[in-house]
């Protein structure tokens, strides 16, 4: 029997993975694809990814295979460079091939322990007071003490629970790779120039030696399952800009539609949902993955403190108070920007007053800031601002604090020396650091690097321990 079995090898599920075995949880992980991905399309990790890389030792491994980029002009596309001096040691974009990022998040959670089995798809599930039994396309059984859905948009899992996944239906589709073009550069500006005026779903970007970035609305509507070809581009291309500009030698294909849904549970029983599984939104601004491995980040050490057996009551069901608000808010900037987006007169209007809003640097920084995650609050409650939001890569005696967070504990970080973790030193480390960049006396940080309590009184701190951690060891 495992501790947990996960539905889905993507980026959410294999970082879901390697979260709960950095606490010894017996962990298998089952996708239903027989072989990885062989499209190379390139995502991208924001500010808030990168951090969360960084604080498990994993950021080197995944720079080496990326490509950093400005932390501006995701917006609706508007071509503004990020503020300055934006609340990060990683205030950049890693542009990175897909296949790369889940191999490496993949390879990670195994070298912690983690089994992963590929050609098992779920489809059947019951659950009952003592753990989850899942039914395999083959007929095999396997029994866990939970079940996560990390299995994408159409995820069987949230299908098996019945739980609901309201929203708006795929209204437009649009085609998106890589590939060389033939034509002039100049020829190609032009046209893109010409283009944009009436057609908002339209780029070609340049990547150096010929290659390529095309998005092109698609002629109408179809299943995503299947991919597009390299004529479907040729047949858009000549229709919306009147040629083809000799497309040739695809790197990869693929389609997006503006489908906007939100499961409207995450958690029933000892079943949970993470990802794409949860939600579904545009992939304008390029939040989708980065929105589900902060999923993961994020249930990832509450799921092993109940398993472990130290988890406060109400623990595991914070992940969905915390998780979901957050995906609401990433499908409204997404339906903003497609709104932005449209070639409408009314839209362009307020695009155009949003440009110029843009060049105030409160506004520009707010956007900024929703886009790369690292605007998110979760409520905890009265207090500073800093309360509840995650805490920067800050110098301290020993390095840099993320260094510290490598195992997933829980930190108390002490300017005053005086404070101590007592009975929770199993779940939480101690640094006692007076030169520790912070301007408060100390502060209590989760697992995930979010503060949860600040301050200087030992009974204060001792009330959030046991608030976050459980009862102290005896």
């Amino acid at each position: 029997m495992f501790d947990v079995i996960i539905a889905g090898c993507g980026p959410t599920g294999a970082m879901l993975a390697a979260e709960l075995r950095l606490h010894d949880v017996r962990v298998l992980v089952l996708e239903r694809d027989t072989t990885p991905a062989s499209f190379t399309r390139i995502v991208g990790l924001h500010i808030r990814s990168i951090e969360l890389m960084a604080m498990r030792g994993l950021l080197d491994r995944v720079a080496e295979h990326g490509r950093r980029r400005p932390a501006g002009g995701f917006f609706a596309a508007i071509d503004k460079p990020a503020p300055e001096g934006l609340d990060s040691a990683h205030s950049y974009l890693l542009g990175i091939p897909h296949p790369v990022i889940v191999g490496l998040l993949e390879e990670h959670a195994i070298d912690l322990g983690a089994q992963a089995r590929r050609g098992a798809a779920v489809t059947g599930l019951r659950q009952d007071a003592n753990g989850v039994t899942v039914e395999l396309a083959d007929g095999e059984q396997l029994r866990s003490r939970y079940l996560v859905g990390c299995d994408g948009g159409r995820s069987a899992v949230r299908k098996l629970l019945g739980v609901g996944f309201p929203g708006e239906p795929a209204r437009t589709e649009t085609l998106m790779g890589e590939m060389m073009l033939d034509a002039p550069p100049e020829e190609i500006g032009a046209a893109m120039a010409r283009t944009r005026e009436t057609r908002g779903r339209f780029w070609l970007r340049p990547f150096g030696n010929g290659v390529y970035g095309v998005v092109v609305p698609a002629a109408g509507v179809s299943d995503r399952a299947e991919p597009p070809t390299l004529a479907d581009f040729h047949d858009q291309l000549r229709a919306i800009a009147g040629t083809d500009f000799g497309a040739h030698s695809p790197r990869w294909l693929s389609r997006f539609g503006d489908a906007t849904r939100l499961a409207e549970r995450y958690r029933v029983g000892r079943v949970l949902l993470a990802g794409d599984a949860a939600h579904i939104h545009p992939p304008l601004g390029g939040q989708g993955l980065n929105l589900g491995v902060q999923d993961a980040f994020n249930l990832g050490w509450k799921l092993a403190a109940q398993i472990r057996g130290w988890a406060p009551e109400t623990l595991l069901d914070t992940y969905q108070a915390e998780r979901r608000p957050v995906a609401a808010d990433v499908l409204d900037n997404t339906r903003a920007q497609t709104e932005l987006s449209s070639t409408g007169s009314g839209p362009q209007a307020v695009r155009r007053l949003l440009i110029e809003l843009m060049d105030f640097d409160e506004v520009n920084r707010h956007l900024i800031e929703k886009i790369t995650g690292i605007g998110i609050r979760y409520d905890f409650g009265a207090g500073p601002d800093l309360l509840g939001r995650r805490l920067r890569d800050i110098a301290v005696r020993q390095g840099h604090l993320y260094g510290l967070l490598h195992r997933g504990r829980g930190l108390l970080l002490d300017r005053t020396e005086r404070l101590t973790v007592g009975g929770w030193a199993d779940r939480v480390d101690y640094l006692g650091d007076p030169t520790a960049e912070l301007d408060v006396p100390g502060v209590l940080l989760r697992p995930d690097g979010h503060v949860a309590w600040i301050g200087d009184d030992q009974r204060d701190l001792d009330a959030h321990l046991s608030r976050w951690f459980g009862e102290p060891a005896s």
